[in-house]
């Protein structure tokens, strides 16, 4: 949608201010405190025409505007491409070991929602993103079987395997070794996988025992969700709740089962760059009076996982996606240097 230049000062103007104060928005109030070098009758002209385009609403009997999910939808888009004040570092200890991962995005997650002062919700490295980088097949119990997976991203998984009768030894050793030589370097759920638990070389005995196992190997359902790391849920309450949002039971029960944010974090990391969801442009509508702001982190021109920022339409934009976007490029440039 083609604006004046005038237009876009003054829509910009309305929803900075509006961000700023928590108030309607009038041509008087511009007129006092910005030079747009026009009368205030033009302003308020500029300010009905926005209106009349969908990107200002007129609540109430106000003689002020907010803005729209649309008008936001404009700024926003503007102000993604832009590269202004650098944000706060968050800073994470590059001593770290590469199994510590989860905990140095879990402190991520912490740290950026106190500089935003929103959720912010921080995704682990998809299992299906990453390679296998070792796998060590343990018999913990005679009936009972640890599968360990651990990953080029160092994430490691764990599964139990229950079993009838007593596990041999040397069965167990056996799957670790040709496991091992077969998949490492390997992704999960591939035509590779399936092929090493399939070979016409496998005795009766071993093909059984690897096929109990095979489940660890499988892609990942869509509900797991323990690769998501969540700080400030109780910011985004508190902020909803100031901003007279609704729904805030169906808020709080997404924040515990986490499924639709899966799903939402799913989409931005298919997407390269600023992934921006606004208003009614969020897919749950429990979600459709907040907005997103996510960013992808990873190594090597490769997508690992997300950074966002959930909060109420009205939010600093500005300032969140100069802190998204900081952020994740912290965390590439942290797993870069630990791996």
């Amino acid at each position: 949608m083609t604006l004046t230049s005038r237009q876009e000062q003054v829509l910009r103007t309305v929803i900075e201010e509006y961000i700023a104060i928590g108030a309607p928005v009038g041509s008087r109030h511009l007129s006092e405190h910005f030079d747009f070098g026009v009368a205030a009758s033009t302003i308020r002209n500029d300010l009905a025409d926005l209106e009349d385009l969908g990107m200002l609403a007129h609540p109430h009997t106000s003689a002020g505007r907010v803005p729209t999910d649309a008008g936001y939808r404009h700024y926003v888009d503007a102000v993604a491409s832009e590269r202004g004040e650098a944000a706060p570092a968050i800073r994470l200890e590059r001593d770290r070991a590469a199994n510590e991962i989860d905990d140095a995005l879990r402190e991520t997650a912490e740290a950026l929602s106190r500089v935003t002062e929103l959720l912010a919700v921080v995704s682990a490295p998809a299992v299906t993103t990453s390679s296998l980088r070792h796998i060590e097949i343990l018999a913990l119990q005679p009936r009972l079987v640890m599968v360990v997976l651990i990953t080029t991203s160092g994430q490691v998984t764990k599964r139990m395997f229950s079993f009838g009768d007593p596990v041999d030894e040397g069965l167990a050793e056996f799957a670790r070794v040709y496991l091992n030589e077969r998949l490492v370097g390997a992704q999960l759920g591939t035509r590779r996988i399936a092929a090493v638990f399939e070979s016409l070389d496998l005795r009766s005995k071993e093909r059984a025992f690897l096929d109990a196992l095979r489940p660890a190997f499988e892609t990942p359902s869509p509900g797991d969700v323990e690769g998501l790391h969540l700080g400030g849920a109780s910011r985004l309450l508190d902020n909803l709740s100031r901003a007279g949002v609704g729904h805030l039971n169906e808020v709080l029960q997404m924040l515990e089962e986490r499924y639709n944010l899966l799903e939402l974090l799913a989409g931005a990391l298919r997407e390269d760059g600023m992934y921006l969801r606004i208003g009614h442009e969020m897919p749950s509508p429990s979600l459709q009076e907040c907005s997103m702001v996510a960013s992808t982190y990873g190594v090597a021109n490769r997508s690992l996982g997300t950074v966002s920022v959930i909060g109420p339409t009205r939010m600093d934009y500005q300032r969140v996606i100069a802190t998204v976007r900081a952020t994740a490029d912290g965390l590439s440039t942290y797993l870069e240097d630990i791996w």
